[in-house]
């Protein structure tokens, strides 16, 4: 049986848009699979971790009898990368093996069967379904994802925060050092909803979800989501995807944001960026700390090492406020200031040495991050 024929980009752009969860090394070898599934002319594709499911469906042609096996994903897409975009490709059923043809190449590969596949049991009881463009959700987890925790034993904190209500959609993350906040207006309004996503469904919704703006006349491209007490749904551009929940109590980012700092000050992005990189060359792996010395009209920026070797750099600002020298992590400074690439000016609000700082956008209210000072 022909299972399907079909150009290479079109296979393998499917293959690639539910391959990114699949592990190389698993202790259930078929988890490395992919399940392919044909019924009448559609073929199904579906991966899965046991914690995230990802599927797709679309015409590839082939024979529409019903048929479903699993063969390697990895290796699938390691090969059609190796032939040329517009050449037709075919996999063929041969006893338990599938074999992939295109142009004089010929492979055969092993599968598993199909009935193998766990399938990630869906949750009977979703909430309602909203819908948001692909591109503002995408650029509300750009926002915050970077200050998302890294196998944090206070396992809530490795994933981010989904606060939906009324008409807002606000998405936080934080790894107890810093904190991003970000929200969105949505055209519906929907009942309450809290979930924390885990870390890899964030990572694999940036790289699937669309930025484009949608071309005059016609609408942008959306995703649907649906939440249940530990899973989570989106649907978006032909793919479905689901997700388990991180279970547990997300800490109170509205007493972390701070409120009524007294010094403020607005300063280009990209020079404070370049002079906190150039400072950063000289602190050491272990510690990446830096000082803020905040004077009217300037802001002197130094940092030092073990070996005794010191970087001092200078900006001249707007600033009429109270002298305050300040220590941060250079690093989450950095990560907050380059991940704000269209942004030309941003404005940090401190109190006092011991306080966090709180960095804002002016023409964005909706953002916001939030840096603790470190002892240096």
């Amino acid at each position: 049986m022909i299972v399907l024929k079909t150009t290479q980009d079109r296979l393998l752009a499917a293959l690639q848009s539910v391959s990114g969860i699949v592990e190389r090394r698993h202790t259930l070898p078929v988890l490395a699979n992919v399940l392919i599934r044909k019924a009448g002319e559609a073929t199904q594709l579906t991966t899965s971790d046991l914690e995230i499911q990802i599927r797709t469906a679309a015409e590839l042609g082939g024979d529409a009898a019903g048929f479903s096996t699993t063969v390697g994903a990895r290796k699938l897409i390691d090969i059609l990368r190796t032939m040329p975009a517009d050449q037709v490709v075919s996999l063929e059923s041969q006893q338990s093996k599938l074999i992939l043809k295109g142009g004089k190449s010929k492979f055969t590969l092993q599968t598993l069967p199909a009935e193998d596949f766990p399938l990630v049991q869906e949750s009977p009881s979703f909430g309602p379904a909203f819908q948001v463009p692909q591109k503002t959700l995408k650029s509300l987890l750009d926002q915050v994802a970077f200050a998302m925790a890294v196998h944090d034993i206070r396992y809530y904190l490795n994933g981010i925060l989904f606060v939906a209500e009324g008409r807002q959609l606000s998405l936080v993350a934080t790894d107890g050092h810093r904190l991003a906040f970000s929200s969105a207006t949505l055209q519906v309004e929907v009942p309450k909803q809290e979930v924390i996503l885990p870390r890899k469904t964030v990572i694999e919704l940036q790289r699937l979800l669309s930025d484009a703006t949608a071309p005059e006349g016609q609408e942008a491209p959306m995703i649907e989501m649906q939440f249940a007490g530990n899973q989570a749904k989106f649907s978006f551009g032909g793919m479905e995807f689901v997700t388990k929940l991180v279970e547990g109590k997300f800490p109170d980012y509205n007493r972390v944001i701070p409120k009524n700092h007294q010094n403020g000050v607005t300063l280009g992005r990209a020079p404070l960026l370049a002079s906190l990189q150039r400072t950063a060359i000289l602190t050491s792996d272990k510690f990446k700390g830096v000082r803020l010395n905040f004077e009217p009209g300037t802001l002197r920026i130094a940092s030092s090492n073990a070996e005794q070797e010191e970087a001092v750099d200078e900006l001249d600002i707007d600033y009429d406020g109270d002298p305050i020298e300040i220590g941060f992590n250079v690093t989450y400074l950095i990560d907050a200031l380059a991940n704000m690439s269209q942004e030309e000016m941003i404005r940090i609000e401190l109190q006092d040495a011991n306080s966090s700082a709180l960095l804002t956008l002016p023409d964005n209210a909706e953002f916001k991050y939030v840096v603790m000072p470190m002892r240096i």
